[in-house]
């Protein structure tokens, strides 16, 4: 076993094609369903608004699909990224488990979003389009956008849900800095924050409404595409460079992982980091582990109904088939922006429901103590998002001294807390609430969840 503390890849082993597991789920993926005609959504609906390349792969039967050269050029500015072994969190447990974590914090946007940002810039300037919109929870995505859109010449414009618009700042700024426009959602540019202003003034704003901003934008503008930083299965495509870099880096370890987990909101970061694994169980090659961790304040994958429904509050785009919250649904402002989605990605759902992944969630207050122990170990602050993720490795690293399993533990470190420091201020102060969405605000929102024959 390597005693190294960083386990590097050369930019001669970053992956040259990403890995879609479409073909490989234990059930065939439900299509989409246009609002439109009730019926599973085609392609030509899908180009007003994306171009024909990322249409391909969101369908693609294709186990593997080619990484451009060009999109790999970008990449390597900060890929490989580095598999660290926390020894120092180890120590401050006294757990016999062997703990890693996958940094995706050393990207320029500090987080995994970029992974899929730089080929759906690419894909869409290759297809002549100058310009996209999207949403963004805390920012990370909207500023991944904003840098990869800077690399090709093209507008960005962000719709950025209010309460991280006023909670974080400094992605505001990096966005700005990238050349991004930025506006909190709701806004009074569009119909559908016209609509949600009208009914709350005072509207926190969602990502959910934040994307029918986004999606509205791009439809009703000839010269201008949607992109998506989560959820659909192109960007989970995009962020398996994850999970096959540290595939690689655990063999140079020589080691394999025993348990495998990280934070969720839409899915994104923690698809691509355990796509791979979820192959090898499947295939039985392995008894991994697979763990998902959420929000108590946002709790999709524990809490919610497995239906079709709308991925923004809206209802303008097509209806999946997920775990939802509900497409109305309003979560709390919780500092983890970035989780506060009332669906998930259908593959990552597909997965749970076949009990190849299992959920769990927490409240703020124990994530945020997990996350300051591994500032004081390990050196670096996590988002608030990865700190979900970092509470959950603590808690099997502790399972693990109970027990005496010597188990690896492999965590996605989907992004550093650089720009969150408000809320570690929140919380050192001991100004930080827990909460948990009661059932009964979610059995409501579930009320509006429209009715779509579930496929045989």
């Amino acid at each position: 076993m390597s005693d190294s503390y960083r386990i590097v890849l050369d930019d001669k082993d970053m992956p040259k094609a990403w890995y879609n597991i479409l073909p490989h789920l234990p059930e065939p993926l439900a299509p989409p369903i246009s609002p439109a005609t009730g019926k599973p959504v085609t392609p030509d609906e899908l180009r007003a608004i994306f171009p024909d390349a990322l249409i391909e792969q969101e369908m693609s039967p294709e186990p593997w699909i080619e990484i451009p050269e060009e999109v790999q050029e970008i990449y390597r500015l900060w890929r490989p990224s580095p598999l660290h072994r926390a020894r120092n969190l180890e120590k401050a447990l006294g757990t016999p488990a062997r703990l890693y974590y996958k940094n995706e914090g050393v990207s320029p946007p500090g987080s995994h979003k970029p992974n899929t940002a730089v080929p759906q810039a690419y894909y869409n300037k290759k297809a002549g389009i100058s310009k996209l919109s999207t949403e963004t929870g805390a920012g990370q995505w909207g500023s991944a956008l904003s840098f990869a859109c800077n690399f090709f010449d093209m507008t960005c414009t962000v719709y950025m849900v209010k309460i991280s618009y006023e909670q974080k700042p400094y992605r505001r700024v990096l966005m700005h800095t990238w050349g991004g426009e930025v506006y909190p959602s709701p806004t009074d540019r569009t119909n559908a924050g016209r609509e949600a202003l009208k009914k709350n003034p005072d509207s926190l704003g969602s990502l959910g409404l934040a994307i029918s901003e986004a999606v509205e934008a791009a439809a009703t503008s000839e010269d201008t595409n949607y992109a998506l930083g989560s959820v659909l299965n192109h960007v989970l495509l995009h962020q398996t460079v994850i999970g096959l870099e540290t595939q690689k880096q655990l063999e140079l370890a020589g080691d394999k992982a025993d348990v495998v987990l990280g934070c969720v909101g839409g899915g994104s970061n923690f698809g691509g980091m355990v796509a791979p694994f979820a192959k090898e169980k499947m295939d039985g090659k392995s008894d991994v582990e697979i763990i998902a961790i959420e929000p108590k304040s946002c709790p999709t994958l524990t809490k919610g109904k497995y239906e079709y429904d709308f991925g923004d509050t809206m209802g303008l785009t097509p209806m999946m088939l997920m775990y939802t919250l509900g497409h109305t649904f309003e979560p709390p402002g919780i500092h983890a922006g970035g989780l506060r989605y009332h669906g998930d990605a259908p593959i990552l759902c597909n997965l749970v429901k076949n009990k190849v992944v299992e959920a769990r969630a927490y409240t703020q207050n124990p994530v945020f103590e997990a996350a300051v122990l591994f500032a004081r170990t390990e050196g670096i602050i996590p988002a608030p998002e990865t700190s979900h993720a970092i509470r959950g490795l603590v808690d099997e690293a502790l399972k693990c001294k109970e027990t005496g399993e010597e188990k690896a533990i492999v965590c996605c470190f989907s992004g550093h807390g650089h720009f969150d420091l408000a809320a570690y201020d929140a919380y050192l102060e001991g100004k930080l609430q827990d909460y948990e969405y009661p059932e009964e605000k979610i059995l409501e929102a579930l009320k509006d969840v429209p009715k779509v024959e579930m496929p045989k």
